[in-house]
Parts: structure tokens; sequence; C-alpha cells
């Protein structure tokens, strides 16, 4: 199965990419793909790694909030939107 990252702002930032395609069956695997392609939370990845920790992540429009995400199925083609925290009101 497929799905579509799309990183926002520091998430963008933190991946240098604004979207990337992984094999994923649950959420975890797709954020651990997306670690994994950066070098890891030791290597490259680390950066990312930190914002992930605070994003709000919607799959398909829908929040996750704190659902452990190895528990969060992707359907083929899932879009996973990664939100971090924004500053302003």
């Amino acid at each position: 199965m497929t799905a579509t990252l799309r990183f926002w702002a520091a998430a963008r930032e933190a991946a240098g990419a604004a979207e990337e395609t992984v094999r994923a069956a649950t959420l975890a695997e797709a954020l651990d793909e997306a670690l994994r392609v950066r070098g890891g939370t030791e290597g490259g990845g680390a950066e990312l790694s930190r914002v992930l920790a605070r994003s709000s992540v919607l799959v398909d429009g829908v929040q996750v909030g704190r659902t452990d995400p190895s528990t969060v199925q992707l359907p083929d083609g899932a879009v996973v939107e990664i939100l971090p925290p924004f500053a302003g009101g």
C-alpha cells in the first residue's frame, strides 16, 4: 500500500520536501519510513523526528489525535497531513 505524506511549515523544512510517497500499512510505518530515508533519528531525520513529536496528524482529513500510530491503518492511497504547531492567532 502507498500513502502520501504532506509536510507543512516546519515539517516541510525539516523533511526537505513538501510531500513524498511511502509504502506503509500503518501510520507508524509511514512515519518510520520518512525518518529512515533521512538517516533515522540519529542522522538527518533528527529534526524531523522532533517536529513529528509535536505535530498534529490527519489521515484522509481525520485527526489522529493521541492514537497510537501503530494502530492507525492506512488505506491504499491515503493522504497523511503533518501539521506542526503554528505561531500567531
